[in-house]
């Protein structure tokens, strides 16, 4: 299925719709709106509204909804400013509501009639759109990033970064810092050499351009063997997150290609890292590695959350990120050196750390052509892309948890422009440490990266996670319900009617008039149903109903 770019307009609200400023992002994190994919430039995914508490939760009531039609994974959150809501679904197609009653205002179909979406990893998804002046800025899944007008759905502006198809796709939301609009590229299975780029918000002209992975001559570029730059993966396919205080863009970096290790002797730089560049010129700071020679696709991309701890009597302006390792890391964000790495999953090839904080790997289990081995987590990770949230009220970071370890053996692998470049075989399998679930929703504290509370999941847990001030958490489950958590206690106090398909978008809340809403969709899709391996396989998994389904909450 394909769709003609094109924009349908719908009726307007009566409420005008108000231009985001530098100002409104910067701010984001006291706002009643929901204005950027993981509400404020922290990526803390915590909203200061508080009418919905834990005493009233249980009288939310569905207030509207909307079926898109779309059969494969629905990832994206609401994105609100004032009355006006931007949704994306599969396939890059952009809807925009009335926030408050659910009226299609207009729709955007991006054209993707000429694509393969061969290089497309995993799932033909979308996780949202970045608000900026009268603009809505979506990236495609052809490497297109899109300026549409706000209000009407009319396309702006329009600037590809690379051609589709030889190992190139953008499923991310673009973030928009200093009139600058910032995404960054898959292609870590298909022998690309990713990068970050940012563009000018009012034109789409290039203004940056960093590659995650070093050329010789570039620092870092002694970490690869001659000439594997070109095909060294380091996708950076999720939304980093802004430091104002430093300017400072705080941008997760994925694994390197091939994933069989051998081929690619040295730490293998900028890959599985997380990144501090300056966002008006796109020179790097500083790095923090979180898996050196990856050979498990230990990604580490994942979001960086930008908040203030306390650890052993010490305040840290840290960034915290549960890794697909399985380890969850406080990182200073002004140096980037690690305050502590605490295993949230079941870790066996990253084993620990040395005094200066680099990992250490099992060298036992590094697969090869005539080895397999077993390790945990798979490479779907402990935590794969759905975010956590940090309440700033409970000092907890909240994790969707996947329970799973693999089996891996290296094969023979070249390089040809467009097949995957993997080198592997392998298979997801149940983790013995958790026999009975696949998943769980988690609580850490952010003072000793210890668990505070844990919700076990006989299915995975692919939602991303949303605290308010009202005390509470909300998550969406496999089988297709929305609970409401006590933040504190993890005490299950509401849990919606079921939901028409499974979730793995994460929730947002905003306010509109006197009235405080929560959006979920609903839509089973991403990487586990495709890679999951025994996961998939578990009748309740695999008869999901497929479908995306936008539901809105409301008092």
């Amino acid at each position: 299925m394909s769709f003609a770019a094109t924009s349908t307009a719908m009726a307007q609200p009566a409420e005008p719709y108000k231009p985001v400023t530098t100002q409104d992002l910067l701010h984001a994190a006291q706002s009643d709106d929901w204005l950027m994919v993981r509400h404020d430039y922290n990526s803390s995914d915590y909203s200061p509204l508080k009418q919905i508490t834990t005493k009233n939760v249980t009288d939310l009531k569905p207030v509207w909804d909307f079926e898109t039609g779309l059969k494969s994974g629905h990832e994206s959150p609401a994105i609100v400013n004032g009355d006006y809501m931007f949704i994306t679904g599969p396939r890059d197609v952009l809807f925009a509501f009335q926030a408050s009653t659910g009226k299609l205002l207009w729709k955007y179909e991006h054209d993707l009639s000429h694509v393969g979406l061969k290089t497309v990893c995993c799932d033909v998804v979308n996780r949202g759109v970045a608000l900026y002046g009268d603009a809505v800025y979506m990236a495609t899944l052809d490497n297109y990033v899109v300026a549409l007008d706000a209000k009407t759905g009319k396309v702006l502006w329009k600037n590809q970064l690379e051609v589709p198809d030889l190992g190139y796709a953008m499923t991310l939301a673009p973030l928009v810092v200093n009139g600058k609009v910032i995404v960054g590229e898959s292609g870590g299975e298909y022998g690309a050499r990713a990068f970050i780029q940012a563009l000018d918000a009012k034109t789409g002209s290039k203004v940056w351009r960093f590659n995650t992975i070093p050329a010789p001559d570039e620092p870092g570029g002694d970490t690869w063997p001659k000439g594997a730059y070109k095909t060294g993966g380091g996708a950076a396919w999720l939304t980093g997150s802004y430091d104002p205080a430093t300017n400072s863009l705080i941008w997760g970096v994925g694994n390197p290609g091939p994933w069989l290790a051998k081929l690619r002797p040295g730490n293998n730089l900028y890959t599985d890292s997380v990144l501090s560049l300056d966002p008006d010129t796109g020179k790097l700071k500083w790095y923090y590695q979180y898996t050196t020679h990856d050979t498990w696709d230990y990604d580490g991309t994942n979001e960086p959350v930008l908040t203030d701890i306390t650890y052993k009597g010490k305040t840290y302006k840290a960034l915290v990120s549960a890794s697909r390792n399985g380890w969850f890391y406080a990182i200073n964000r002004n140096d980037g050196k690690l305050i502590y790495a605490v295993p949230f999953a079941h870790a066996t090839s990253v084993k620990g750390f040395d005094a200066q904080g680099h990992n250490i790997t099992d060298p036992a289990l590094y697969p090869d052509i005539d080895k397999e081995i077993f390790t945990c987590p798979s490479f779907l990770g402990g935590k794969n892309w759905w975010p956590i949230s940090v309440d700033p009220q409970t000092k907890y970071a909240y994790v969707p948890t996947f329970y799973s370890c693999m089996t891996m053996k290296g094969t023979s692998v070249a390089y040809r422009a467009g097949l995957p470049f993997l080198g592997e075989t392998f298979l997801v399998k149940h983790d013995p440490e958790h026999p009975d679930n696949w998943g769980a929703v988690q609580a850490i504290n952010l003072s000793t990266g210890k668990q505070a509370w844990v919700f076990p999941s006989e299915l995975p847990w692919n939602g991303g996670m949303l605290t308010t001030a009202g005390g509470l958490l909300f998550s969406g489950s496999a089988d297709g319900y929305l609970y409401a958590f006590n933040a504190k206690t993890g005490k299950v106090l509401w849990k919606s009617p079921q939901l028409s398909s499974g979730v793995v978008a994460p929730p947002s809340t905003f306010k509109v008039g006197d009235k405080q809403y929560v959006a979920i969709y609903a839509g089973w899709g991403g990487g586990t149903p495709i890679w999951g391996g025994e996961a998939a396989k578990e009748p309740r998994v695999r008869h999901i109903p497929l479908g995306g389904h936008l539901y809105v909450f409301a008092l």
